[in-house]
């Protein structure tokens, strides 16, 4: 893919869970966005327990990637950055991965820090809401870990990325369906710790923002929505009681029931449980209730390339 001025930008985030791209043109301040998809891969399957990525995992990131690569051509795309995060940072087999990514994309990817992580997640979800009040706290919930950013627009930003996600969690301690009391308390008491060691002032926060797909799901699940709905996700708020409550109605419901909500994604319906746990121990911490933004590490990553364009 050779650089094209004025050409279309692309991201692609790639956690352990999912693999996400946005594609987008125009001013870094004002983007237009052209494109925005997810798959649910597992990549970080077993990643915790085994240290390698499975096959199975890699065969289905790749099929992702193939898929991408036809939409990156089909808009014209100039430049692209691929970005990796907890579950790469942690499999020892991740040339395997780098260069299935490098055949079928044509670039390399980069196993981002957590510390970049958590600064483009926090410029992302700040530039669809300039007027949060300082300062804001971002919060992103993947599946191998969770990024903490506190801080305010167009200033230093303290943040730091906790080995806590969706999948980690759930594999790790809740292995029940629905897990077990005794699992529950085992797996409060692991985030409870990682968050009071975070070195972040959650309860300093005047506004909390929520990003990434455990946050977006709960808006949805909170909302009762029939359809998923993006505009009406972007910027809704859920309380800390509600936060609360669905994480216990969760982690009290067997896999085959989380499917039944309607808005429920098959390859999140097992781990959905463990991201609102996170993410109600954290409500446990802060002052004010949850904003959800569909804005996030994708939209940082694509307002540096599309800023750097010549």
């Amino acid at each position: 893919m050779t650089p094209g001025a004025g050409a279309p930008v692309a991201a692609i985030d790639c956690g352990t869970n999912s693999v996400r791209l946005l594609v987008a043109a125009g001013p870094a301040q004002a983007p237009v966005e052209l494109e925005r998809t997810l798959r649910i891969t597992r990549l970080g399957q077993g990643v915790d327990a085994t240290g390698e990525f499975h096959p199975d995992a890699l065969a289905r990131t790749f099929a992702a990637c193939d898929e991408y690569a036809a939409v990156l051509a089909a808009h014209g795309v100039g430049r692209l950055r691929f970005v990796a995060t907890s579950a790469a940072r942690d499999a020892g087999n991740r040339e395997e991965f780098f260069a299935g990514v490098r055949a079928r994309l044509g670039v390399d990817p980069e196993v981002i820090s957590g510390a970049e992580e958590a600064q483009l997640s926090f410029d992302g979800a700040l530039g669809a809401s300039p007027e949060a009040a300082p300062p804001a706290l971002v919060v992103d919930i993947g599946g191998g870990s969770t990024e903490l950013v506190l801080g305010a627009s167009g200033q230093p930003v303290r943040g730091t990325s906790l080995d806590i996600g969706s999948v980690r969690l759930r594999e790790r301690f809740l292995a029940s369906d629905p897990p077990t009391a005794e699992q529950v308390a085992a797996a409060t008491a692991h985030v409870d710790a990682l968050l009071d060691a975070s070195g972040i002032d959650l309860a300093a926060a005047r506004t909390w923002i929520g990003v990434g797909g455990t946050a977006t799901s709960l808006s949805a699940i909170v909302q009762g929505l029939e359809t998923y709905d993006r505009a009406r996700v972007h910027g809704s708020t859920v309380t800390r009681a509600d936060l609360t409550a669905l994480a216990d109605r969760l982690l009290g419901s067997t896999v085959a029931e989380v499917l039944i909500i309607p808005t429920m994604v098959p390859g999140r319906a097992d781990v959905i449980c463990a991201g609102a746990l996170i993410c109600a121990r954290v409500a446990a911490r802060v002052g004010v209730d949850l904003t959800v933004s569909e804005s996030d590490i994708l939209d940082g990553v694509v307002a540096q390339l599309l800023a750097a364009a010549p």
